[in-house]
């Protein structure tokens, strides 16, 4: 999630779903942790001023190179470029034919 009012949001949704939350990773946003394994977890960042809220889904895949390209030759758009985060994740996000955004996103291994 992407708000103005990142702490107040965290907060609704730790009361309403009994999510925990956390700041403790390297890029400091809001962490939302369902608690349930088979679960997606979250996190809520601050917004741009001139921003608006929305939710970002994001999808683990095994490539994010390969994935990439052939979003693009379905159509996709690059918004933003793969980065490789602090944490060790790679993310990128793009846009679909229709004009909704989504990440992609391929996590570290928790030995690595």
């Amino acid at each position: 999630m992407l708000s103005l009012q990142p702490e107040k949001v965290a907060e609704f949704y730790q009361k309403l779903f009994s999510w925990k939350t956390s700041r403790a990773n390297a890029l400091g946003y809001r962490e939302m942790l369902s608690g349930v394994p088979s679960s997606i977890d979250g996190g809520v960042w601050p917004a741009p001023p001139e921003s608006t809220t929305f939710v970002q889904l994001f999808v683990e895949v095994e490539d994010v190179d390969s994935s990439i390209a052939k979003a693009e030759k379905l159509g996709a758009k690059v918004l933003v470029p793969k980065s490789v985060l602090p944490d060790g994740d790679t993310m990128a996000v793009l846009q679909d034919p229709t004009g909704m955004s989504f990440g992609i996103c391929r996590l570290r291994s928790p030995s690595a």
